[in-house]
């Protein structure tokens, strides 16, 4: 059974589900595991990494790609 067709199935199992407590359950196990995956998937960035992002950062200043804080407040709506 491919992973589409078996979780179509659980899809349509899982909405037959009429114990709020079962649904309950299923979410919490679903949040974890989401979040551990999230975690397995993070990895520090090595020493290499970070220099070249500042150097690009520095570089982004000096040809003046970058923002007020007036224009990002602006972009998101937000008032401070």
């Amino acid at each position: 059974m491919d992973i589409q067709t078996k979780k179509i199935n659980f899809i349509e199992e899982f909405l037959r589900i009429q114990n709020e407590g079962v649904i309950n359950l299923l979410e919490a196990v679903l949040k974890k595991e989401k979040s551990k995956l999230y975690k397995e998937s993070l990895k520090p960035m090595t020493l290499d990494e970070l220099n070249l992002r500042i150097a690009e950062a520095e570089q982004d200043i000096k040809e003046g790609r970058v923002y007020t804080t007036d224009e990002l407040r602006s972009c998101l709506k937000i008032s401070l």
